[in-house]
């Protein structure tokens, strides 16, 4: 063997390992994004919130994939069911997300949220007949059992916000998004479909701004605002998508899903540094068991290990 076709090999373990790296920095970029919406909510209206940061994340994606020759072309058949993917994962999560953290805490926010994948796989099952094994079945129960720990202290105590229907509400948007996604793929380039799906979602924001908030009037902005937003639009809108697209092109996806385990921790943590917010016992509990959930549903399993073979006397 040559040198160079043996260094072929070890150079693209190299840069798998690179991106294997990345994968927390993800978690990161979008954890803390929950105490940065909880920031920006205190000077920006929700609808305005979400059309600015969905307009120029998807500007942003838009420019980046034009500037590398990809195209954004999309088939015009694809058009509804990119136009349905893109309201559901884009524009109400993310508009439902910022009425829950109106109205309840970020941190419990961001748990009760993260049940979107174990939603995904049980309309997985409705929709597309996938079957439910074991590991599915334990993280239904699991995110069950993390709802229940987050719930019945609060109803027992007569706390139970709309904040956190809202949350679980856009849980179940992003799910619903997912299962559209696999059932009618659009044919075109994944960071082509995120700048539409972000574009399509700041659509939707603006239609609700105009019929809620009116047209918004510009106006100053305190500096902790300001850089909550920047780091909205440009970290955890358009770059963490761009990474996520990079990593999940050359890494397996049950590797890349671990930066989604990151986020409710990261999430809550945030919270707690950036709004002096303070979980009970039993919301840790709750995101202890929902991440497990999480993790049940996300993680593929280990292959099974070849039986030795007998050995002839």
């Amino acid at each position: 063997m040559s040198g160079a076709a043996s260094g072929g090999p070890v150079r693209a373990g190299r840069s798998q390992a690179g991106y294997v790296a990345l994968v927390p920095l993800l978690g990161v970029l979008w954890g803390l994004n929950w105490p940065a919406v909880k920031i920006c909510l205190g000077e920006i209206a929700p609808w305005t919130l979400r059309m600015t940061g969905t307009l120029l994340g998807g500007a942003i994606l838009a420019a980046i994939v034009l500037l590398r020759g990809g195209s954004l072309l999309v088939p015009r058949a694809h058009w509804p069911r990119l136009a349905a993917a893109g309201i559901l994962t884009i524009g109400a999560f993310n508009i439902l997300l910022a009425f829950a953290q109106l109205a309840a805490p970020t941190s419990r926010s961001a748990i009760v949220t993260f049940t979107m994948p174990i939603w995904a796989t049980l309309f997985a099952r409705l929709v597309l007949g996938e079957p439910l094994d074991r590991r599915r079945l334990a993280g239904l129960a699991l995110g069950i059992a993390g709802l229940a720990s987050l719930g019945l202290p609060l109803l027992r105590a007569g706390q139970l916000s709309l904040g956190l229907l809202w949350a679980l509400l856009g849980g179940m948007s992003w799910a619903a998004g997912t299962i559209v996604t696999k059932r009618f793929p659009v044919a075109a380039p994944p960071l082509a479909i995120a700048a539409w799906q972000l574009l399509i979602g700041a659509l939707f924001a603006a239609l609700g701004m105009l019929a809620f908030e009116g047209v918004p009037v510009p106006r100053p902005l305190g500096g902790a605002t300001m850089l909550a937003l920047a780091y909205h639009i440009l970290l955890a809108q358009a770059f963490a998508y761009f990474l996520w697209f990079e990593i999940v092109a050359r890494i397996p996806a049950g590797i890349a899903s671990l930066g989604m385990l990151i986020v409710p921790a990261v999430g809550v943590s945030g919270a707690m540094a950036f709004l002096g917010e303070r979980p009970s016992a039993a919301d840790l509990l709750g995101l202890a068991l929902i991440i497990a959930a999480a993790a049940a549903v996300l993680l593929p399993p280990r292959p099974a290990r070849a039986a030795a073979p007998a050995r002839t006397p």
